[in-house]
């Protein structure tokens, strides 16, 4: 593949954009999956998002906060929104969005049911493609609810290949894909394939709404904006963003009506239209008189009725711009041109980026996540004090919310684009994820993954007191501080020189680990607490609830994030130091920093099973240790740096701090190291939590195929405690943790993830992060046993290079041509029109690498393809 330097069209585009000549960026797919049963959207008075607004209303309801759809675009401030809408001609709604269950309804929790896949885009959205597969019969929803609700946790979901609708292929693969001509003009084709045996009809309605800011009684924003026209366009005209049109080929019927509630239907009383935002649904479904006879609205579709024969498909042109963007609407040759050449471009992009040696499925692997990514890009409106007061036009909401979610953050106010962890299931930003999501970005578009670093630490994100939010549900949950770890890896991704975004993002990350000092250390002795991390279930209790015993719990994984941040913040220091001395104080600040915190963690390490474990302080009784096998234990691993001590006796001040440090202070020298590498002759600094008496026995258990070592990567918790489960008895209850390699049995922490021992990519990425750094400072001479029990020896670089490639594995062909990540289901695995759809899954299966939980969690999935990008160019992968 080429490695060619020169900048290709693509590239072009993002230089245009990131120099402010060109919005590329403008318009993309930030429309969301789904906005019905959203933080946002719930204005009861306990929270109960889900049941205040469900999917039954999300046809008939004008959301508050933002819009959702399929195959959806709109601009960077969602005044327009274009999606897809169809109907099979037997479904009981238009399909307009994905259907799901809550966490009440699905044994697993929450649960998208549709198949639909994100199967390319560039940065800048100049090409993108998104498929669908749609049932010729009628969407089961009833079936999926009522089976899934009878069904208890040690069962598997019940999903929609189980119904029985795609038997004998009696479905429409619906592709939908996109160019742009110029920032604000975008070509667009609808091609629906007939993939059953028999002929069938299709209705297809290419959707244009403007999202509803006129009816909440802001001031500046009473404009309503109009859509008109007929026939195959339509002319859409707004107060700010001036004159859309959009055009369709061939002889389609334009229906009207207003994105504004069915109050009619939902609550029997008057509305403000009479062609309210069901109409649509209404009059193609039931042929009822529900559109605007005037041809005028705020949402209007295009509707096209195709009757195809079995084997063939049909293809919509369409075009949406700006009426003073382009000339004409070209429909033909002009049209085509556009499509050909943004997908040559989106080729060349993606083949530059891609090394020599690289597969052609895993190239596929790669583009796919990134096309993840890009399309997990959604517009994010959240006015926390305006929420909890409520409209103007509204009635108040209830006197509890007040004091109840998010009550404390009511500085917050966003309205921007932001990478979501999974546009179905999780469409609201989280912290940690979206610190690993930029990680994978930064390989194709930088400026926006440090855009998106520097954007939870701005003033309106950040709290007063320093902390970052950690995400919708609940903004005051603490997520593991990893945003310096991903600020330091993007700055690097983006060549190490943009100075300015490192200073800018440090000095509020200063703010947040002072934070991280004063409220998460309770007995002032370095030693972390902060609740569960985002690793949800893996202890025996749920560690943010009130411990059963009268105590306080010390948490080796708060304990290990801790100083993995102090040694990124010292990493960072020392970076703008090389330029500016002014950095040596705060370089000598976070190297004593995580010297404390780094020997305070050694109360964590547990003699007898020579592992780190969290522990419950009563009194001044001893330290009771949860003696559980997990990635609790291993996260001080990754509070680990190698540095060159050529490179730190630049800044004679830390060097000489060290040195006085480590002679003074000898109670803490254990986690500073000094050796002469084998490969280099250089000496190297070790700054790590774990010493090197400890990292054997560690590594003994990570890496033991019995443990912790699983064919597609490293286990949440050692696999030893299926047949030996840790219990403890804590205020005379008892607790319990086993193995679970799937979806988890209990319904504790939400239920709908599990790291009680699925393998989960984001703490494997930092783990083998920490087996380079530590490879890196002992060198290749130095090996360990691998496999443990394997007798056969390995150094650490080579070994962090093959559990990379287990992880790489989940997703490709295995040698009987099955993918891991699709598990037992066979039509994934066999069938031509489904085994090459990649998706990219929450987490896991700690045995057979089967994918779990949300199934569009490209964001920190999409890991993966750094993986395979970062390959050492002499690494040759080993497939098994």
């Amino acid at each position: 593949m080429s490695t060619d330097s020169h900048l290709n069209a693509e590239k072009i585009r993002l230089a245009q954009a990131d120099a402010g000549e060109l919005p590329w960026r403008a318009w993309g797919p930030y429309l969301s999956e789904r906005a019905w049963g959203t933080v946002r959207e719930d204005y009861s008075a306990h929270g109960e998002a889900w049941s205040f607004f469900p999917h039954d209303h999300a046809r008939s309801r004008t959301y508050r906060w933002n819009e959702d759809g399929m195959a959806g675009i709109c601009d960077d401030k969602q005044t327009f929104c274009f999606a897809l809408a169809l109907w099979n001609g037997k479904d009981p709604i238009l399909k307009e969005r994905m259907f799901g269950l809550d966490g009440n309804s699905g044994n697993h929790g929450e649960d998208a049911k549709d198949y639909w896949w994100y199967e390319d885009s560039t940065p800048t959205h100049s090409r993108m493609s998104w498929r669908y597969h749609y049932p010729q019969a009628a969407f089961p929803y009833q079936d999926l609810v009522e089976v899934n609700r009878h069904r208890n946790r040690h069962e598997p979901e019940y999903e929609l290949l189980d119904t029985g609708v795609f038997a004998d292929d009696r479905y429409w693969s619906v592709a939908v894909d996109y160019a742009k001509a110029s920032p604000y003009d975008m070509c667009m084709t609808v091609t629906v394939a007939n993939r059953g045996p028999e002929a069938a009809t299709l209705h297809v309605l290419p959707t244009l709404w403007f999202r509803n800011t006129w009816a909440w009684g802001k001031p500046g924003h009473e404009a309503v904006p109009s859509i008109s026209g007929r026939g195959g366009r339509l002319i859409a005209e707004h107060k700010w963003l001036g004159t859309l049109e959009l055009v369709g080929d061939g002889a389609p019927t334009a229906l009207f009506c207003d994105n504004e509630t069915n109050s009619e239907r939902l609550w029997d009383s008057a509305g403000r239209s009479a062609y309210p935002k069901d109409g649509i649904n209404d009059h193609v479904v039931h042929g009822a008189d529900t559109v605007n006879p005037a041809m005028t609205g705020t949402k209007a579709a295009l509707h096209y009725v195709f009757e195809v024969p079995a084997g063939e498909s049909r293809q919509i042109r369409l075009r949406l711009a700006q009426a003073n963007a382009n000339t004409g609407l070209d429909l033909g040759d002009g049209f085509a041109s556009v499509m050909a050449g943004r997908l040559a471009e989106a080729d060349e992009f993606y083949a530059e980026l891609t090394p020599a040696g690289t597969t052609a499925e895993e190239a596929a692997v790669v583009r796919t996540a990134m096309a993840g990514l890009m399309w997990g890009k959604q517009y994010y409106h959240y006015d926390v004090a305006l929420w909890m007061r409520g409209d103007r036009t509204s009635p108040p909401p209830p006197p509890e919310r007040l004091h109840g979610r998010n009550a404390a953050w009511w500085h917050m106010h966003s309205a921007d684009v932001i990478s979501m962890p999974d546009p179905w299931e999780y469409p609201w930003f989280a912290a940690w994820d979206l610190a690993f999501h930029c990680v994978a970005i930064a390989r194709i578009d930088p400026a926006f993954a440090k855009q998106q670093l520097l954007l939870l630490v701005r003033d309106w994100y950040m709290h007063p007191e320093g902390q970052i939010p950690a995400y919708e549900w609940s903004f005051s949950d603490v997520n593991p501080p990893v945003h310096a770890w991903a600020a330091l890896r993007v700055f690097d991704l983006d060549g190490g020189q943009d100075l300015e975004f490192l200073k800018r993002i440090m000095h509020k990350l200063m703010l947040n680990f002072t934070w991280w000092v004063n409220r998460k250390d309770t007995n002032g002795n370095n030693v972390f607490e902060g609740g569960f991390l985002g690793l949800d279930n893996i202890g025996p209790f749920d560690r943010s609830a009130r411990l059963p015993v009268d105590g306080r719990l010390e948490q080796s994984d708060g304990t290990g994030w801790m100083a993995m941040y102090a040694v990124n913040l010292l990493e960072m220091a020392m970076r703008l130091a090389a330029r500016d001395h002014a950095y040596e104080d705060v370089a000598t600040k976070f190297f004593e920093h995580f010297a404390y915190i780094a020997s305070a963690a050694h109360n964590l390490w547990n003699e007898k099973d020579e592992f780190y474990c969290d522990t419950i302080q009563v009194g001044n009784e001893p330290a009771v240790p949860m003696r559980v096998f997990s990635v609790v234990g291993l996260i001080p691993l990754v509070a680990t740096t190698s540095l060159l001590k050529s490179e730190v006796a630049k800044l004679p001040e830390l060097q000489a701090r060290i040195k006085w440090f480590v002679t003074h202070r000898p109670d803490y020298a254990t986690v500073v190291g000094e050796h002469r590498t084998d490969h280099t002759g250089e000496f190297r600094l070790l700054l790590s939590v774990v010493t090197q008496p400890q990292l054997a026995p560690i590594l003994s258990r990570m890496l033991d195929e019995a443990e912790f070592l699983s064919p597609y990567g490293l286990r949440s918790i050692s696999r030893v405690h299926a047949q030996e489960p840790f219990v403890v008895t804590l205020g005379g209850r008892e607790f319990s943790v086993d193995y679970e390699p799937a979806e988890s049995t209990i319904g504790d922490f939400g239920g709908n993830s599990n790291w009680r021992g699925p393998i989960w990519m984001p703490v494997n990425y930092l783990l083998i992060g920490a087996l380079r750094e530590f490879g890196a400072y002992l060198g290749e001479s130095a090996t360990f046993e691998y496999p443990t029990g394997s007798g056969s020896r390995h150094n650490l670089a080579d070994i962090a290079d093959d559990v990379s490639e287990r992880i790489i594995d989940i997703f490709l062909r295995d040698q009987d041509g099955r993918r891991p990540v699709y598990g037992g289901t066979e039509l994934f695995q066999t069938h031509p029109d489904w085994r090459d759809r990649i998706i990219f899954p929450e987490y896991f299966h700690g045995d057979n690498g089967a994918g779990l939980g949300a199934s569009h969690q490209t964001g920190w999935t999409a890991l993966v393809a750094d993986l395979i990008l970062g390959r050492r160019p002499d690494r040759r992968p080993h497939h098994r």
